[in-house]
């Protein structure tokens, strides 16, 4: 049997991205970080560990058990806010223990996710995209990365978003625009505004106002005596601290139900059960909604298993696709894109790979492709 045609899938993609009555989102994962060379969760838990010492590192040794990085701040969190005002401990912290822990954590995510540590090349081609893509329905990226890479990349080449947050200091969060920033009957924000919805929190929001129950954005990553807004994953948490983390993945909910949308994945390793339930269950709902997951690895076995049954949700990897829910290996094709095809395997899967793809499938648009030369020479050479 024949494999996948490689060329084929490429040029369909094209058309699909160039169709303007899509409605198109991006869902990033930690990959697209790892493609900038910063850390994911699991790279930044490594650190932390490594980093610590003394009680902090005993203590973050025992909450690590069986736990991700987020759920180890929203116990340290729960430890904080349920002592408050006691001399009791509980996993051997005292409340003022377990805040200084909490900032200690935040501290060392924010000195390894710093933007320039990073290669911004993908944030800038992604940007650049965004830019030109000139959709009826307004863009949507949602991303679980606490970095500031796509803002980096939008605000390099001016382009206008929305997250969620109104003003620049000390910007608060607006719940009810999240909700009608793409509803079709109460639009209440121009569609060529891209949204970008950090699901999972970022660097510079913090928790502030009357028992830090609101949440703000900074317009710089957080100080080192406030703790950083990253999601609280404990079912159990202050139901209060967790609204914009809820509204955001509402609106993940909602965005994915709209008919006839194209959905990219990218970066992501499919390891938050949550997450994949919203994709999976929209798939189902939405048959003439196209999902297309990109891996940079070998295909996870839940979501071959769940491909193969849906058509309208295709994987792609490195030696092998899912499409239209045929599982097979990619035929070798005559000519191809460096970043399409190389060495024997296709390339999308990586984040820095796909943004490249990305950029090319919209028209030029003379001043902002020379602002994006000039952002990625000078990127090369302070890397180089």
């Amino acid at each position: 049997m024949p494999g996948h045609d490689v060329i084929r899938f490429v040029n369909g993609l094209s058309e699909k991205l160039a169709s303007r009555s899509r409605h198109v989102c991006v869902f990033i994962g930690a990959g697209a970080s790892r493609a900038c060379g910063l850390p994911d969760v699991t790279g930044l838990a490594r650190y932390i560990d490594q980093a610590l010492t003394g009680d902090q590192s005993a203590a973050f040794t025992r909450l690590s058990q069986g736990r991700n990085l987020e759920q180890v701040l929203s116990r340290v969190r729960r430890i904080t806010a349920l002592l408050d005002g006691t001399d009791d401990e509980v996993d051997g912290l005292s409340s003022q223990a377990a805040r200084e822990l909490d900032l200690t954590i935040c501290r060392l995510i924010i000195s390894q996710l710093a933007v320039a540590n990073a290669q911004v090349d993908p944030a800038l081609r992604l940007a650049a995209w965004a830019a030109r893509a000139d959709y009826h329905h307004a863009l949507e990226l949602f991303t679980v990365n606490y970095d500031l890479l796509i803002e980096t990349g939008l605000e390099a080449l001016g382009v206008a978003y929305f997250d969620g947050f109104v003003g620049t200091l000390r910007a608060r969060f607006r719940g009810d625009l999240v909700e009608e920033a793409a509803a079709a009957d109460r639009e209440s924000l121009p569609p060529f505004l891209v949204r970008l919805w950090k699901l999972h929190g970022s660097v510079h929001w913090t928790w502030d106002g009357e028992a830090n129950r609101e949440v703000v954005r900074l317009g710089a990553p957080v100080p080192d005596d406030r703790p950083a807004a990253i999601y609280p994953s404990d079912a159990k948490y202050d139901e209060s601290r967790r609204v914009p983390f809820v509204v955001l993945q509402d609106r993940l909910r909602r965005a994915l139900h709209q008919p006839e949308s194209l959905v990219l994945i990218t970066g992501y390793s499919f390891g938050d059960q949550h997450l994949n339930e919203i994709l999976f269950e929209a798939a189902r709902r939405r048959p003439r909604s196209e999902f297309i997951a990109f891996c940079f690895g070998v295909i996870p076995d839940e979501v071959a298993e769940f491909a193969v049954t849906t058509p309208n949700f295709q994987v792609v990897a490195p030696t092998e696709a899912i499409l239209g829910g045929l599982r097979n290996n990619w035929d070798e094709p005559s000519t191809a894109p460096d970043d399409t095809w190389a060495k024997g395997t296709f390339q999308l899967g990586d984040f820095a790979n796909l943004t490249r793809f990305l950029a090319r499938s919209s028209p030029p648009q003379g001043e902002l492709e020379a602002r994006l030369g000039e952002l990625l020479t000078a990127a090369a050479k302070s890397h180089g």
